[in-house]
């Protein structure tokens, strides 16, 4: 921006502020949920990666749950959450045959 210029801003009115109120208000629930999820994420991840299946079996339905969540509360879309369920479900369907053969 050239310097000098001046920042549009908009009129601090009513309705403006109580915009604001609100978007932050949603933006810390999202984080909430966003953490929530990612945080199962990550320990199903690392009862995979350390071979544990009995553990990453408990951990699935939980973490399945919590992105099916997600989606209701659109914090995740629905093709992002369908995508990390595949992908672990996957993951944890490889761990098992390893274990068998």
């Amino acid at each position: 921006m050239a310097q000098g210029t001046a920042v549009k801003h908009k009129k601090k009115t009513k309705s403006v502020l109580k915009n604001i109120r609100q978007t932050e208000r949603r933006a810390a629930v999202n984080r909430m949920n966003r953490t929530h999820v990612r945080s199962s994420v990550r320990k199903m991840r690392a009862a995979l990666t350390s071979g544990d299946a009995a553990a990453a079996e408990k951990l699935a339905s939980a973490t399945f749950s919590d992105l099916d969540k997600a989606i209701r509360k659109r914090t995740l879309t629905e093709n992002t959450a369908n995508r990390y369920k595949s992908r672990l479900t996957l993951a944890l369907n490889a761990l098992k045959n390893k274990k068998k053969a």
